[in-house]
C-alpha cells in the first residue's frame, strides 16, 4: 500500500497492545497483527518469500531526508527488497502527526509509494508486537538490537529471519545495505 492520504473508515485502534512478549515469542514475523497507515488490518504475510527492510520513520528528524532514499531503494530494488515504514514518536517527539498527517507529509514531500503502517511505539512499555519480536533474541532467534533513534533498519530474509540491524546513520542506499540485500 502506498502512503495513503485516505482517512480510515473505522476507528483507529490504540497504539497500546495487550499482546504479551510470550505471544510475540511464539509467533513468526508473518503472524503478527498490524495496521496499514489508513487503518486496515494486515500482517507481513504478503511479503513472505521476499526480503523486507523495516524502518521506524519520523517526519521531523535530521534523518527524515532518508525517506527520499527509501523511496529510491523501493523503486530501483523493489524486485529484491520490500521497504516498509513504521512511524513512531518515541525519539525526540519527532513524529507528532496523526496517521493521516504522516501519510500526507510523506506523499507530498517525498512521493512515498512504499507501504506505510500505523504510528506506534517501537520501544518502551507500549512497544508494538512487531518491534517486540524484532528486538527479542528469544523471539526472532538472532537479534536483540532495539532502535536507538528514528530511521533504524532491520533487514528480514525471505523466510522471516532477522538478517541484520542497521543504525540510523546507515543510508538506505549505502554500499553495506545494498550488498546485504543482494546477497
Amino acid at each position: 500500500m502506498a502512503c495513503s492520504t485516505t482517512p480510515p473508515a473505522t476507528t483507529q485502534p490504540s497504539t497500546s497492545t495487550s499482546t504479551t512478549m510470550n505471544e510475540a515469542t511464539t509467533s513468526s514475523i508473518y503472524d503478527i497483527p498490524l495496521y496499514t497507515i489508513d487503518g486496515k488490518p494486515t500482517s507481513l504475510q504478503p511479503y513472505k518469500g521476499k526480503k523486507v527492510l523495516i524502518v521506524n520513520v519520523a517526519s521531523e528528524c535530521g534523518y527524515t531526508p532518508q525517506y527520499a532514499d527509501l523511496e529510491k531503494l523501493h523503486k530501483l530494488h523493489g524486485d529484491k527488497v520490500v521497504v516498509l515504514g513504521f512511524p513512531a514518536n518515541d525519539f525526540g517527539g519527532q513524529e507528532k502527526g496523526s496517521n493521516e498527517e504522516i501519510a500526507q507529509f510523506c506523499q507530498k514531500n517525498f512521493g512515498v509509494t512504499f507501504p506505510m503502517f500505523q504510528k506506534a511505539s517501537v520501544v518502551g512499555a507500549e512497544q508494538q508486537p512487531l518491534y517486540k519480536w524484532l528486538t527479542s533474541k528469544d523471539a526472532n532467534g538472532s537479534n536483540a538490537s532495539a532502535p536507538t533513534w528514528n530511521f533504524c533498519k532491520y533487514l528480514i530474509s525471505e523466510d522471516g529471519k532477522v538478517l541484520k540491524f542497521y543504525p540510523s546513520k546507515v543510508s538506505p542506499l549505502s554500499e553495506e545495505l545494498l550488498r546485504d540485500i543482494n546477497s
